[in-house]
């Protein structure tokens, strides 16, 4: 399996955000629980601040399927976030997903 990392920034104000981020946590553990390595997260400035985006570390068999996985995301489907699909390399270093 090859991994494969999603950034998105968000394009309205964060009470927007609200509704979709919980839809996304729900989606994040319904796929989790099909077996899929997925983990997702906000992405934070100097002290710790969300800064209206996030990052989601998954992984797929090709970019095709991680590309339509993502693409059933709740923060994707809504429009409120700009966003875009990686494929990431580990060369060097350790990773654990739980």
């Amino acid at each position: 399996m090859a991994w494969f990392i999603k950034t998105e920034n968000f394009t309205v104000p964060h009470e927007q955000m609200i509704p979709h981020l919980a839809a996304h946590r729900l989606w994040v553990e319904e796929c989790q629980q099909r077996g899929e390595i997925i983990s997702s997260g906000y992405l934070v400035d100097g002290q710790g601040r969300p800064g209206g985006g996030g990052l989601l570390l998954l992984q797929a068999s090709d970019y095709s399927n991680a590309e339509a996985l993502v693409r059933q995301d709740p923060m994707v489907r809504s429009g409120c976030v700009d966003w875009r699909l990686q494929g990431w390399i580990p060369s060097v270093g350790n990773l654990a997903v739980e």
